[in-house]
């Protein structure tokens, strides 16, 4: 199955473009492939910030049930 791409329109720092120019060049890649795999790489890192909603579920029951003993533990 084939990726479909969209096209977007966007601004950014000339320095900034200028680098990610050069390592296209460097790598023979184009300028589209590093910008695809950098929004990729954000994607990722955003989604692995946030804890995921059964570990979320777990400490909010864990801390409905020994809530009391944690805060003897911290004293």
């Amino acid at each position: 199955m084939a990726i479909v791409r969209e096209k977007f329109a966007t601004q950014v720092d000339r320095d900034v473009l200028a680098a990610v120019r050069k390592i296209a060049k460097e790598e023979g890649r184009q300028l589209q492939s590093i910008v695809e795999d950098a929004l990729g790489d954000y994607v990722e890192k955003h989604d692995k910030a946030r804890p995921r909603p059964h570990v979320m579920s777990a400490y909010r029951s864990s801390l409905e049930r020994y809530g009391p003993l944690y805060e003897k533990l911290a004293k």
